[in-house]
């Protein structure tokens, strides 16, 4: 049995970095950076950021694709995978904790009025603005799981009036929980910052559409740190012009590497980042390791996905 590290992806980690701190782990396994590093068929697990079109077919021992991060909607429905291989994820602390961290400092950026100051910076003028304080400051979170749980505490902590949404009913100390479609319009309305982290289902997809960006409080802000496919481009630029949002801030969109000819770049509402919110593992190769160790051992996985599901 040998597993198998294929980021997919560029502008991250490399294989061979992430091999090596795999080794350290468990030593003696049969940790491979490169398809061409032994006998294909031999390889029973796969660790990968982005699961390209063609690897599974060239794969045909495998048995586990394990997400080294956590959405994994291209992997669940990557119509090359067999409906046998099982999929896991990653709910490391460090990524979660970064996300939360980029929420915060965009909801900060907005609060105390900074790209206002550097504007005037550059045009020499000294302008006090006042700054909204916290308490009057209403941040949603939309997504109570792992991510979202930890951002809405974080928001909390900084002194934020914060509300939360989910799918079900969920309880977190200091924040007002909202559950179900029929509640997520009337908070919207009342949230001066949105902070989208809900992972790519068939509920989520399109949600962030012409009717529901138009339920948002004129003038507030989106930011996604969820999936790109959560909010139709089309109509934010359009809501955009209304108002409704009055800024958007992306880490994430529908098609990544973002085309340089897409209108999202130049336009004056939209910020973006290039997913970057959660960048580092942590100790969750530990986790990859462990879930290598118990493909072998015939035992249960950890964060294991529901493939019918999408998370």
């Amino acid at each position: 049995m040998a597993l198998l590290i294929d980021i997919g992806m560029s502008g991250w980690t490399t294989a061979e970095k992430l091999a090596e701190e795999l080794l350290d782990i468990t030593p003696g396994a049969d940790i491979r950076a490169s398809i061409d590093d032994g006998d294909p068929s031999e390889i029973t697990m796969l660790a990968t950021a982005t699961l390209t079109p063609d690897l599974p077919a060239k794969l045909p021992g495998l048995k586990l694709v394990q997400k080294l991060g956590a959405g994994v909607d291209t992997i669940v429905n990557h119509p090359a995978l067999g409906a046998d291989v099982r999929v896991t994820r990653l709910k490391p602390l460090q990524p979660a904790q970064e996300i939360a961290e980029y929420c915060l400092a965009y909801v900060l950026r907005g609060q105390r009025n900074m790209v206002f100051h550097d504007a005037e910076q550059r045009a020499a003028r000294w302008t006090p603005v006042e700054p909204r304080e916290a308490h009057k400051t209403r941040v949603g979170v939309l997504g109570l799981g792992h991510i979202g749980g930890l951002t809405a505490r974080l928001m909390t902590q900084m002194g934020y009036e914060v509300h939360g949404w989910a799918r079900s009913p969920r309880q977190i100390e200091g924040v007002t929980c909202h559950a179900g479609q029929d509640a997520l319009k009337p908070m919207l309305a009342d949230c001066d910052y949105v902070c989208a982290i809900l992972p790519s289902t068939a509920e989520t997809r399109g949600l962030f559409d012409t009717d529901m960006l138009a339920a948002m409080k004129p003038g507030a802000t989106l930011i996604n740190a969820g999936r790109g496919d959560l909010v139709v481009e089309p109509a934010l630029m359009a809501a955009l012009e209304a108002g409704t949002p009055g800024h958007a801030v992306l880490d994430v969109v529908s098609e990544e590497p973002l085309p340089s000819d897409n209108p999202l770049w130049k336009h004056p509402g939209v910020t973006i980042t290039p997913h970057v919110s959660g960048w580092h593992l942590g100790d969750a190769l530990k986790d990859v390791a462990e879930n290598f160790r118990r493909l072998s051992a015939g035992e249960d996985l950890l964060h294991e996905v529901d493939r019918t599901r999408g998370y």
